[in-house]
C-alpha cells in the first residue's frame, strides 16, 4: 500500500496545528480556530478511537489535511467540530450563536443522519448521501471537508476490524472517490484507492506492488533519464518548466491488471512523465517537441486542452516509446491547469481569495442538482447508491454533436444517454441515430470522438420505448424516461404494475393481500396501492426487491410460528394463556376468538378510542383497523375476502402503548430535527422512528413514529409540533 505524501508529519496536537497555520500563506482568525479547538476538546474529552488515541487527534488529522488546501478559516473550525453534534452533547444552536450561520451548515452537513432509525441500512446509507448532496448544493465545502474526514479515516484504517475495514473501503471506492475525482481532486482520490484496494483484494494489490518494487532502481533511473532529455531539447522556454516523473497509482495499474485482464507489461502508461509550463501556446509547442523525439503509439494521444473534462481538468495526453522500447505517457499543462488537477475545486481556496462556499451560481456545479434532483425523483430508495455510482464514474466518453459541441457520458453509455445528455424532449422524441453519418441501433456504445446525429419524430404523441429502460446505462436517461411514462400513461402503468405484480406473486406462491400491498407502498414511500402499481408499471420500483423482502418477512414471520407450534406441543394449556395474555397486553377483544395473535395495520395505525374492525390473515393472526381505513372500505365487499372481517373492540384501560404515526410538512432548516425530537421528549414519549425527506417545492416531509398510551397523548403531541416555528402541518397517517 502507498503512503501519501500528505500523510507524512501528521498534526497530533493543537501547537502542531497552530505552527502549520502560522506557516501558511494565508491569514487565518487565529482566535476562532483557537476557540473551535477547545469546544471540541472539551466535548471530546474521554472519548477514545478504535486505535486507543485520544478522539481530538482525528479531528485536529482532518484540519490539518484542509490546511494543505488553504482551506478558510470556518472551513478550518467545522473540521475541528465536525464530529461534536454527531457523537457529544453540543448542539448546532450553540454552535451556531458562537461561531456563526456557516460553520453551524458545514458541521450539520458533515453530520451523518446515523443518529435516524431507518427500516434498513441501506435506505440509512442512501438517505446519508442524500444528505450530503443537499448540503453540497448549498455549500461546497461540506463535501471537501467530509473527503477529509473519509480520508483521515481511510489513512488509520488498520486499527478497525477486517469486516469493517471492508465495509468502509468498498463505500470509499463506490462513493467518496468518484466524488473526488468529479471535484476534481485527484490526490484525494488515487490515495482513497490505493488504500481501499489494501483492505478489498491485499494478494493482488500486493502482486501489483511487488512487480513495481521489483526493478525499482531501473525504473528510477529511466525516468531521470526521460527528464533529462526532455529538459535538454526545451531550454528555449523561458521561465524554465517543470518537469516530474512519476510511476502511476495502485489502483490504476491494479485495475488494468485485474479488470482489464492485461499483463504487466502491456500497460503503456505505468511510467508518466510530466511537463508545466506558462501558457497554451507552450503545451503545444512542447507536444510537437516530444514528438519529434519519441515515437507517439496511434490512438493515445488526448487533447484534454481543447475538449476538458466535466472536473474542469485539462491537459495534454500522449503515449510515446523511446530508444530503450519502454513506453510512458507524457502529461503537459500550464501552472494553473495543474493546480486544477492536483486540488480541483479546492484551488479556490489555495490559490484565490475571498472565495464563499455557495456554489448555486456556477454552471460547473450544476451536476450536483441535477443528480440531487434525480434522487428526489426515484420512488426505490436502493436504487439511489447505485444512480451515484454510475453517475460518477470516473471513467468518461466525449462524443460531439453535429454543431459540435461536447457531450461527456460514463464510459459503456449509449445513443440513448447521448440524446437525453442534450435534451428531455430531443430523448423523449427520438426514432433513431446516426454516429459518422451511418444509422446505428439503439444499444450502440458511444466512444471518444464519435459525431453523434439524434433523429427525432414531430408527431406530438411521440415518446419513448419501455425497452429504453435496459438499455439505457446513465441515471439522467432513465429517469426522464421513467417522468414520461409516469406523467403520460399512469393508467395504463397500473394496469400494466397489477398484472406484473399479480404473476410474480402467483409465481412465487404469495397470495395478493390488500395489506400486505398497503405496507409494500407505505415502505416505498407511495401513498397509496395505486401509487405502488403505477411505479411498477414505468419501472420507477423494483418489483424483484419487493419480492425478495416478502419473502424474507415471510421465512421470519414462518420461524416465529414454529417456535410457537413447538411450545404449543410441549403444553398447550401455557400456549393458549401466553396467547390470551398477548390479546389483553394489546388491550383488544375480538368477538369469538379466545386464541389469537394480534398485531395493528401499519396502514392506519389504530389507536384506543378509534373504532375498529378485525382481519384474519393467512398465517399472522388477526390484523386490527380502523372502520374507515381506505383497505377496510375497498375490501370489504370483496366476496373473496367477505368473511375474513371479524368484530373487534378495545379492552379496558390498561398500561399498554401504541405506535402512531405522524406526518409533518415543514420548512427545510438546519435545526428541525432537533426542535422536533425535543418537543417529542417534552411529552416523556418514547421517539420509535423518525424519517425525512425532502420536497420539490424546497420544505421537508417528516415521518414520525412514537410510542403513546392512546388519542389523548397524540393530541397533545401532535399541537405541541404544531407550535415549532416552520411547521407547516402536523397530520396522523392513515387518517380518512
Amino acid at each position: 500500500m502507498t503512503s501519501s505524501s500528505g500523510a507524512a508529519g501528521t498534526v497530533t496536537t493543537f501547537e502542531q496545528l497552530v505552527e502549520k497555520i502560522k506557516a501558511s500563506e494565508k491569514a487565518y482568525d487565529l482566535n476562532k480556530i483557537t476557540q473551535a479547538y477547545e469546544v471540541a476538546e472539551k466535548a471530546h474529552a474521554g472519548q477514545l478511537r478504535t486505535s486507543g488515541d485520544p478522539y481530538i487527534t482525528h479531528p485536529l488529522a482532518v484540519a490539518s489535511i484542509l490546511l494543505d488546501y488553504c482551506m478558510d478559516t470556518d472551513t478550518i473550525c467545522s473540521a475541528l467540530l465536525h464530529d461534536v453534534v454527531e457523537d457529544t452533547e453540543v448542539t448546532l444552536d450553540e454552535l451556531r450563536k458562537k461561531f456563526g450561520d456557516d460553520v453551524a451548515l458545514m458541521v450539520d452537513g458533515v453530520t451523518k443522519i446515523g443518529l435516524v432509525p431507518l427500516n434498513s441500512k441501506e435506505e440509512q446509507h442512501a438517505e446519508n448521501i442524500r444528505k450530503i448532496l443537499m448540503a453540497m448544493s448549498k455549500d461546497i465545502r461540506v463535501i471537501i471537508i467530509k473527503l477529509a474526514d473519509r480520508l483521515h479515516n481511510m489513512r488509520t484504517l488498520g486499527a478497525r476490524p477486517p469486516h469493517k475495514q471492508r465495509k468502509t473501503s468498498l463505500e470509499t471506492m463506490n462513493f467518496y472517490a468518484p466524488i473526488a475525482h468529479r471535484l476534481g481532486m485527484s490526490d484525494v482520490k488515487e490515495e482513497m484507492e490505493d488504500i481501499a484496494i489494501h483492505y478489498l483484494d491485499p494478494y493482488g494489490c500486493k502482486e501489483v506492488e511487488e512487480q513495481i518494487a521489483l526493478h525499482k532502481e531501473e525504473r528510477d533511473a529511466f525516468i531521470d533519464s526521460i527528464k533529462k532529455r526532455i529538459r535538454e531539447r526545451i531550454t528555449d522556454i523561458k521561465p524554465e518548466p517543470i518537469i516530474e516523473g512519476r510511476v502511476k497509482s495502485i489502483y490504476s495499474i491494479y485495475k488494468k491488471v485485474y479488470v482489464k485482464n492485461k499483463r504487466f507489461d502491456e500497460i503503456y502508461d505505468i511510467y508518466a512523465v510530466r511537463v508545466i509550463v506558462q501558457s497554451v501556446i507552450e503545451c503545444y509547442n512542447v507536444l510537437g517537441v516530444i514528438h519529434d523525439m519519441f515515437r507517439p503509439i496511434p490512438y493515445r494521444f488526448k487533447d484534454y486542452i481543447a475538449t476538458p473534462k466535466p472536473n474542469r481538468y485539462q491537459s495534454l495526453h500522449t503515449t510515446v516509446i523511446g530508444r530503450e522500447g519502454i513506453p510512458f505517457e507524457v502529461q503537459i499543462r500550464t501552472v494553473e491547469m495543474h493546480n486544477t488537477a492536483q486540488y480541483g475545486v479546492a484551488a479556490h481556496w489555495k490559490y484565490k481569495a475571498g472565495i464563499s462556499g455557495n456554489v448555486s451560481g456556477e454552471k460547473r456545479f450544476d451536476w450536483i442538482r441535477q443528480l440531487l434532483e434525480r434522487q428526489q425523483e426515484a420512488d426505490d430508495i436502493e436504487a439511489i447508491t447505485d444512480a451515484i455510482k454510475t453517475d460518477l464514474a470516473p471513467d468518461e466518453v466525449f462524443a460531439f454533436t453535429p454543431k459540435g459541441d461536447v457531450i461527456a457520458l460514463p464510459v459503456g453509455a449509449t445513443v440513448i444517454d447521448f440524446a437525453y445528455s442534450i435534451h428531455t424532449q430531443v430523448g423523449n422524441k427520438m426514432t433513431g441515430a446516426k454516429v459518422g453519418g451511418r444509422m446505428v441501433s439503439f444499444d450502440y456504445e458511444v466512444k471518444t470522438g464519435d459525431i453523434v446525429e439524434i433523429l427525432t419524430s414531430g408527431s406530438p404523441n411521440y415518446g419513448p420505448n419501455r425497452n429504453w429502460l435496459e438499455i439505457a446505462k446513465t441515471t439522467e436517461a432513465k429517469s426522464k424516461i421513467r417522468s414520461w411514462f409516469k406523467k403520460e400513461c399512469r393508467d395504463e402503468n397500473i394496469v400494466r404494475g397489477r398484472e406484473e405484480l399479480e404473476h410474480e406473486f402467483k409465481r412465487n406462491g404469495i397470495a395478493v393481500d390488500p395489506e400486505l400491498l398497503q405496507s409494500v407502498a407505505q415502505r416505498q414511500r407511495l401513498g397509496s396501492v395505486e401509487d405502488l402499481l403505477a411505479a411498477i408499471g414505468y419501472g420507477g420500483v423494483s418489483l424483484s426487491k419487493i419480492i425478495q423482502r416478502i419473502k424474507e418477512d415471510q421465512m421470519r414471520t414462518h420461524k416465529e410460528q414454529q417456535a410457537v407450534q413447538t411450545a404449543a406441543a410441549a403444553d398447550p394449556q401455557e400456549n393458549i394463556a401466553e396467547n390470551n395474555r398477548r390479546s389483553r397486553k394489546k388491550g383488544i377483544i375480538v368477538e369469538g376468538v379466545d386464541n389469537c395473535l394480534v398485531k395493528f395495520a401499519q396502514c392506519c395505525n389504530p389507536l384506543p378510542g378509534d373504532p375498529i374492525i378485525g382481519f384474519v390473515t393467512r398465517g399472522f393472526g388477526v390484523s386490527i383497523h380502523k372502520q374507515d381505513c381506505i383497505n377496510v372500505i375497498n375490501n370489504m365487499d370483496n366476496p373473496d375476502n367477505k368473511d375474513r372481517w371479524i368484530k373487534a373492540s378495545w379492552a379496558g384501560v390498561d398500561d399498554s402503548t401504541y405506535r402512531a404515526t405522524i406526518d409533518v410538512i415543514a420548512e427545510d432548516r438546519i435545526t428541525i430535527f432537533a426542535d422536533i425530537t425535543t418537543a417529542i421528549a417534552a411529552n416523556h414519549i418514547p421517539l420509535h422512528e423518525l424519517n425525512a425527506h425532502h420536497l420539490k417545492n424546497g420544505n421537508t416531509d417528516l415521518v414520525v413514529t412514537v410510542e403513546i398510551a392512546g388519542m389523548e397523548q397524540l393530541s397533545n403531541v401532535m399541537a405541541r409540533l404544531q407550535k415549532i416555528p416552520g411547521v407547516i402541518s402536523v397530520e396522523r397517517t392513515g387518517k380518512q
